[in-house]
């Protein structure tokens, strides 16, 4: 565990405490009285993902368990919020994405599920891929692979299919679908390779690869693979004439296309 992290995390909760006493109980309940992150993300989910089925008390111990057989999963933590905390404009702070963010708390919900989809757990790792749909609005199937350092931002609309590999550093919008194309069986969702970056509304269906730091430009429709370190958009996706630059320098907004 990284405990420069989570120090840091509880320094600038004690921060917001002060700032706010009203949500004092609150925050300590889900942050300042937990041992360390993994504990604080099973509180604060317990509290959103609670049902009829299951009780908040029932699923904070649940993720808790799930977190300890699958010992990577802090690790993917940590590095998803280091990621959010680089690369999103609007977190100035670590404990935004753990209080605040949907894309985060979905993200960690299916690290969840996942665990449990490796451990032949089917049933509670598609309930909780269930809610996570209906609490956080993102639908990540629990047997798709993500790496650690992932940054979905906003959320809302997300969907990821059962066979999608998803390799570090990689940014995904609100909207966006990776998808199959129809009744194949067998590997049919995408891959998306370190760095890349996926905007807003993009549909890109099939066993189809974006490479390396390519990105895909909001509202696209992507059917065949994306080479190393280009741009593509449109319906459907060509390359356009800006290749060749890094996210930070991509306007996806460009009415030029």
């Amino acid at each position: 565990m990284n405990s420069t992290l989570w120090n840091s995390i509880r320094d600038e909760i004690e921060l917001r405490v002060e700032a706010e006493p009203s949500l004092g109980s609150f925050l300590y309940s889900l942050v300042l009285s937990q041992n360390d992150l993994s504990s604080a993300v099973a509180s604060i989910l317990s509290s959103k993902l609670h049902s009829d089925a299951l009780s908040a008390m029932d699923i904070k111990n649940f993720i808790l368990e799930v977190f300890n057989d699958c010992k990577n999963i802090e690790t993917d933590l940590e590095k998803d919020l280091l990621f959010f905390k680089d690369n999103d404009p609007s977190c100035d702070y670590f404990s935004t994405p753990l209080l605040f963010y949907k894309g985060f708390l979905g993200l960690a919900t299916y690290r969840a599920s996942h665990c449990l989809w490796n451990k032949e757990r089917h049933t509670m790792a598609l309930f909780f891929q269930n809610r996570a749909s209906e609490v956080f609005g993102i639908d990540i199937h629990p047997a798709a692979t993500i790496a650690g350092g992932i940054m979905m931002d906003h959320a809302t609309g997300i969907v990821i299919g059962e066979t999608a590999d998803i390799e570090s550093n990689v940014s995904i919008f609100q909207g966006v679908t990776l998808g199959g194309r129809g009744n194949e069986t067998g590997k049919r969702h995408p891959n998306v390779k370190y760095g890349a970056t996926i905007y807003a509304s993009s549909t890109i269906l099939g066993n189809i690869t974006i490479e390396k730091n390519a990105i895909v430009a909001a509202g696209s429709l992507v059917l065949k693979d994306v080479k190393e370190k280009t741009t593509v958009a449109g319906i459907p996706a060509k390359e356009v004439n800006k290749l060749n630059i890094t996210s930070n320098e991509w306007d996806p907004g460009d009415s030029s296309l």
